[in-house]
């Protein structure tokens, strides 16, 4: 029997995503839970596996696609069968759903019914809108009666063919009244990315705090501990002692590892500390867990693990979610100072400069000393310019105090 399976409904609000790679191709043959092909989700590649046996009779998208939710993705069949008509075709495109852990809270799946008992999602009402298709016309196919994208294009396809509409032919030149021009579609990971930073800057009103602080005996110490890192198969940077540094300093300013919800802001006991990572893409956010329970050398190897993940795109969604605070390293590429755009729904990120040598005076006496810029975003709704003053002068007492990190490297003997 022939079957369409079309790109599931995920979850998480998730109503479309870009076919990044075929694992299979037309005339294979296949089995039930066989990977059909990488398709990337909002930030991560997921991989779509086959709800049943069969041969690929046809694959409806290629590398680079953006398929949306009720699109059909592949046609699998036996071998030898012709693909019928789309109507009488049976639709198969669910997905299991992974019981929810306390690090990925519930899942909340988009709306799909209207008040007029049609079954459609989001991204399906919109489509209908944008080509002026009434769903009360138009028949679903998918799962429960479900419409699917396809359903409202083939209405507007039976429009035109009675005459009733036309479509309207969009040309996008090439090149502007200055010279030659490349576009490049806004999709994926870009445009998720694209999405979030523009509901930041739009819901938080944002305010940034700049310091310096002196890190002479931190670049000396761990220069120091990076021989007993490596030892134990560990690159150790100075991310780990900041992350150290900022848990202490958020425990006694709480507002920093907040959120809003509505009218309430929702203070956090737990500290899952983000690390945003470079992938030549655009930014990803994964967190260390409950930093506040983890040694500096847990941390390093943490923070190198997630990295290589995050820059493969094999890391699971929920190693993104639940953060409380963000670290942006802009020093690792030079940067000095920074106004980064919080990670909503999160407070506060701070902006690690380059360590630079800079002549300073002690005593009296100007002497070179090796100094960290500090940028720190926050959200003015929650807490204020003063709080977030004190926040960074703690930080800043703990990154200049060795006595500090030997304290922990004491009790861990």
């Amino acid at each position: 029997m022939v079957k369409d399976f079309i790109f599931p409904d995920v979850g998480e609000g998730i109503t479309e995503g870009v076919v990044v790679k075929w694992r299979v191709k037309e005339g294979d043959v296949i089995k039930e839970h066989d990977v059909l092909a990488e398709i990337e989700t909002d930030k991560a590649v997921a991989e779509i596996p086959s709800p049943f046996s069969g041969v690929v009779l046809k694959i409806h998208h290629q590398a680079g696609d953006t398929v949306h939710v009720g699109e059909v993705l592949v046609t699998i069949g036996e071998k030898g069968e012709k693909i019928p008509v789309r109507k009488s075709v049976s639709v198969v495109g669910t997905l299991e759903e992974a019981e929810d852990t306390p690090t990925t809270g519930s899942k909340v799946k988009p709306t799909t019914k209207q008040s007029n008992g049609k079954l459609a999602l989001p991204a399906v009402r919109n489509l209908a809108k944008e080509l002026g298709v009434n769903l009360d016309d138009v028949r679903g196919t998918g799962k429960d009666g479900r419409i699917t994208e396809n359903d409202v294009r083939e209405a507007t396809t039976l429009e035109r063919d009675s005459g009733e509409k036309m479509t309207e032919i969009t040309v996008k030149r090439k090149y502007d009244f200055y010279g030659y021009v490349d576009r490049v579609p806004l999709k994926g990971m870009r445009k998720a990315i694209a999405v979030n930073m523009a509901r930041s800057a739009s819901q938080a009103v944002h305010v940034t705090h700049f310091e310096e602080v002196d890190v002479t005996d931190l670049v000396a110490h761990r220069e120091k501990e990076k021989a007993r890192a490596e030892q134990k198969g560990i690159k150790l940077t100075y991310l780990p002692f900041i992350v150290r540094a900022v848990v202490e300093s958020l425990k006694n300013h709480p507002y920093m590892n907040a959120t809003m919800e509505e009218e309430e802001i929702i203070l956090k006991k737990y500290y899952n500390i983000g690390i945003a990572v470079d992938t030549g893409d655009g930014l990803i956010v994964p967190n260390i867990k409950r930093a506040e329970t983890k040694s500096i050398m847990d941390m390093a190897r943490e923070i190198h693990d997630l990295s290589e993940k995050v820059k493969s795109r094999r890391f699971d969604r929920s190693e993104t979610q639940g953060g409380t605070f963000t670290i942006t390293n802009v020093g690792a590429i030079g940067g000095v100072f920074a106004t980064p755009i919080t990670n909503p729904p999160e407070c506060a990120i701070l902006a690690v400069g380059a360590i630079r040598e800079k002549p300073v005076v002690i005593g009296g006496k100007i002497v070179i000393r090796k100094i960290m810029p500090l940028s720190l975003s926050f959200d003015h709704r929650i807490t204020d310019g003063a709080e977030a003053a004190r926040f960074v002068n703690e930080l800043k007492g703990y990154l200049e105090d060795m006595d500090f990190f030997l304290m922990e490297k004491t009790e861990s003997a």
